[in-house]
């Protein structure tokens, strides 16, 4: 088996890298479709736990709190752990708490099952950004990264869809089965594809929690953390968008469904391709582009074609994704992991905030379409907040110049 440095290794053959990648991305679509696939069982659910559906909801509350807590907390933790090593955990506790989650005999065990489910995700899609990007040319970091978060988005479109179909006819338990069972088939895969690697010398928990000491990193962070809540803030009721503002029936759903499915695929292999050739321009143009879809969604959601058309178009925002991953790695310094980790609880962070701040729209007495302003405005936040970082890191590399250029004192 190859040898692969944890750090500034470089590039493998691009059959082992396309080998390891792609079972990266096994992990990346069963951790996408065991966050997704609840939401389309919670009736199912509610009903088995004996509880109504909006406590049933708490369960997707659960592992978005674990994703939030996990993800900084095993990073630190785990800061002297090979990756290699560290992923097989991580994807062994992902498969394990699908288990218990199937096996959860009431609610709060559910509640708790969930919650341990979640822990593992930020962590992995982190660990399997770095371990992806160390793997190719400097050029073709975001290319790797949107290829293991391609799982993710895939997970959307298809596999999403097709669990909550199995979960319907067998039981919304036997959602937590599959998903459990596609975790320990990624446990294989990466335990028979992913090079050996070695810590680099002075990795500790205070070095990686250094990426804290930063401010470039929270800054990305929050632009992440609230540019992303836009497409969510609309996302969260596009449901009812559908059916009470485009008086669709509730047949059509699962089709806008899979159009912001594809509209996510493609946006993440375009916004990877776009990132690989001009990382701080794709921020800034996809970020304008996510603040002038959602407004114009906002303004024709009555239309259910313009409607399909901007809720593919919200989808493929998620373009942003691989490029504030690379973002974060050239922000971080030695504390990668926690970084890359990070942005996973930054995303959890805006579907929580879009979702809240669409919904006290919705019941301010606003209507549905309002959820397409609400989503604007933060992803308006988050352009500013880019604008921020950018100034920022342009004064400092001013000043460097400066001193570089100022005449030396004897």
């Amino acid at each position: 088996m190859d040898t692969l440095a944890s750090t500034a290794a470089p590039p493998v053959s691009r059959r082992t890298a396309a080998i390891v990648t792609l079972a990266l991305a096994v992990g990346s679509f069963g951790i996408g479709t065991g966050e997704f696939a609840i939401m389309g069982l919670l009736p199912q659910a509610a009903e088995g736990l004996h509880v109504s559906t909006p406590e049933a909801g708490h369960l997707i509350s659960a592992y978005a709190l674990g994703v939030v807590v996990g993800a900084p907390v095993i990073a630190v933790l785990a800061a002297k752990l090979p990756r290699r090593a560290l992923l097989l955990l991580l994807m062994l506790a992902f498969a394990g708490a699908n288990g218990l989650s199937a096996l959860a005999p009431g609610y709060l065990s559910m509640i708790v099952a969930r919650f341990l489910a979640g822990l593992p995700h930020g962590a992995y899609f982190g660990v399997a950004a770095l371990v992806a990007a160390s793997m190719v040319a400097p050029n073709r970091r975001a290319q790797a990264v949107g290829r293991v978060m391609l799982g993710l988005t895939v997970a959307t479109l298809v596999g999403t869809p097709i669990t909550a179909s199995l979960g319907q006819w067998f039981g919304w338990r036997a959602m937590f089965v599959l998903v459990g069972a596609i975790g320990a088939v990624t446990v294989g895969l990466l335990a028979l594809t992913l090079p050996r690697d070695r810590v680099k010398e002075g990795a500790s928990a205070l070095t990686e929690l250094g990426a804290f000491a930063q401010r470039q990193v929270w800054l990305t962070l929050a632009m992440a953390a609230v540019g992303f809540g836009g497409m969510f803030a609309v996302f969260s009721y596009i449901a009812s968008t559908a059916t009470e503002v485009a008086g669709l029936s509730a047949d059509w759903v699962p089709l806008i469904l899979a159009v912001f499915g594809a509209g996510m695929v493609g946006g993440n292999v375009a916004g990877s391709w776009l990132a690989d050739r001009s990382l701080m321009g794709t921020l800034a143009g996809m970020m304008s582009f996510n603040v002038a879809d959602l407004a114009l969604f906002a303004l024709t959601a009555q239309h259910p074609v313009m409607l399909a058309l901007c809720v593919f178009a919200v989808g493929f925002g998620v373009a942003i994704g691989p490029a504030v991953q690379t973002r974060l790695m050239d922000v971080a310094g030695d504390a990668q992991t926690l970084a890359a980790a990070s942005m996973h609880s930054a995303f959890n962070i805006a579907n929580a905030l879009g979702a809240w701040l669409g919904g006290l729209a919705i019941a301010a007495g606003y209507g549905y379409a309002s959820t397409g302003w609400v989503g604007a405005l933060l992803g308006l936040g988050g352009l500013l907040i880019f604008v921020v970082s950018w100034r920022e890191e342009q004064a400092a590399v001013a000043r460097r110049r400066e001193a570089a250029a100022a005449p030396c004192c004897a």
